[in-house]
This record gives C-alpha cells, structure tokens and sequence, in this order.
C-alpha cells in the first residue's frame, strides 16, 4: 500500500509547513494532546537545528486543526545542556506567545523513563525511552535536512529518535557510537514509537558534514507525511540530487543500512514504488518527477 509524501518547493518555512501538511488531506491530532519532538541536538543555525520559523508554524497549524494541547519534549546534546539550546533559539519565549509546555528531557526523573528491549536489537540491553512519547495520544516531529559525519551518512526522520534517549547518567550514546551498527541502533530506537506526522524542513541543508555544521545549500523544499521510512527515503534522494557524501551517495537508497533495517522492522514502506509524491503546484510537480527518477532507481 502506497503512503503520501508531500512535497513544496519553497523558500518560506511558514507557508510551506501548511502547504505540506495540507496536502497530506488527513488530521491525526484534532481533539488529541500532541507530544513534539524538534531537533534541538545543538542551537546551531538551521539545518544544524529546527528553525524557529518552521516550529512556529507547525505549533500554530496543529493548534488550527484542533489539537486539544502541544508539548514539546526533547534533550539536546553533546556540547551545550538542553535548557540553554533552548534560551539560545527563543523556544521558551515561543512557548509563551504560542501556549505549549515543554519537557526538557535533560531534567526529568526516573519514573520519566521506559526501558525498551527491541527484539533481534543489536542494543545490549535496549535503552531508556521517554514515557511521554510511550504515553502520547498523538505524536509529531520535525526535522532537518542534512548529512551525519559521525556515522549516521544522514540524519533526518529516523535519526531524529537518538534524541529521545537519555544522555546524562548512561552509556546509550557511547553505546551508539562505537557500534559498527551504529546505523541499524538508530533504527531500533524508532520501534519505541510512532509518529502520526512528520514535518522536513530541507529549506536549508548540509550536503556534507553535519549535523551541526556542514555543507550549506538552499534546497528549497518541504516534505510531509506519516512513514518515517518513506521520508528519509525521498531526503536521501533530494540529497543525492543536490550532491552528497559518498556514502550517502552509493548504492540503492532502500540499501541505506538506516533505511533498510527500519523497513526490515516493519517502521515504514518496504520499496520507492510504495511512495506516492504529491504535489500542489507546477513548479513542485517538476520538482518531483526529478527527485521521483532518483527514487526509482532504487
């Protein structure tokens, strides 16, 4: 079965975070308490984190079709402590003119945390998982576009999960890090939860380094949509067009190890073919048929 991916070509945050979740023509937050989770791993300028712009406008379309209330929740990391990432980026102000609470996951005790144990993981004994996210009538996520030169080749839908897992007081990230499977744990960390909306911000990207800093180009796009594997397949292919990393570069984009073992889990659309682009505008459509060609190839 096909699952929609919307795509805008844009260089307006706010308009293109509507346009993209309209076109998705679904409402999986209307009368629900929606948890959200940004990229705020550092406050470094967009795609380096979420840009304010773009979680202004998500929060104000979740809040018009009717969410009951919005959370954010997140932990950034290594460099700088969440509470002052948020300062630095103006998300407690926004908060504030908005009406949504945050969770700083950096600062929350104990009972905040679920044990998860994937099966066949290649976790030694799973990870600590938000309850909040365990527990959310509704979730939504918003990340960059960008690659990852600590062993993620990229960091977008998928990878936006490691930020769930506590950093402070465990050994997850080391864990992470200096497993030749760093890429398949990334996976593994998406069967703790599901999102029923995912906003890519690919205004901005890095072609090359990241997710901090990198490679700058204007790509001018906005996806949507609710298959976390089908999103990171449609931004490898967008990155593959603007010209990326080798290792983001070789090989069938459902090879990608991130890709693959989460559609080996069940996480999302098996094949390219099982994603359906859908547009709104001529220059968007054009736009698609180039990043569709990518797809195809595999």
């Amino acid at each position: 079965m096909a699952t929609k991916v919307s795509m805008v070509r844009t260089m307006n945050r706010a308009e293109g975070v509507k346009k993209a979740i309209a076109l998705l023509n679904s409402n999986p937050v209307r009368g629900k308490a929606v948890v959200l989770k940004p990229n705020f791993n550092s406050a470094d300028v967009t795609p380096g984190s979420t840009h304010i712009d773009t979680l202004r406008s998500l929060v104000q379309t979740l809040k018009d079709m009717g969410a009951k209330r919005v959370t954010l929740a997140e932990r950034s990391g290594p460099g700088m402590p969440t509470r002052e990432v948020m300062e630095k980026k103006g998300i407690f102000d926004l908060a504030k003119e908005l009406g949504f609470a945050i969770v700083n996951l950096e600062e929350v005790g104990p009972e905040a945390w679920v044990h998860i144990r994937p099966k066949d993981s290649h976790w030694k004994d799973g990870f600590l998982f938000p309850r909040i996210y365990t527990e959310a009538e509704s979730i939504v996520t918003t990340c960059c576009l960008k690659t990852h030169q600590f062993g993620g080749h990229f960091t977008l839908s998928l990878k936006l999960a490691v930020g769930t897992v506590p950093r402070v007081g465990y050994e997850y990230m080391r864990e992470l890090h200096s497993s030749p499977y760093q890429r398949e744990m990334i996976a593994e960390i998406n069967t703790a939860y599901s999102p029923d909306l995912i906003v890519l911000d690919g205004v901005d990207a890095f072609t090359t380094g990241g997710p901090a800093r990198g490679n700058l180009v204007q790509a001018g796009v906005m996806l949507a949509g609710s298959d976390r594997v089908a999103i990171d397949a449609v931004g490898v292919a967008i990155l593959r067009s603007l010209g990326t990393t080798p290792e983001v570069s070789r090989g069938k984009i459902f090879e990608q190890e991130q890709i693959a073992r989460a559609a080996q889990l069940g996480l999302g659309v098996q094949s390219a073919d099982q994603i359906q682009l859908v547009t709104g505008d001529t220059e968007s459509e054009a736009y698609c048929h180039k990043i569709q060609e990518i797809l195809a190839q595999g």
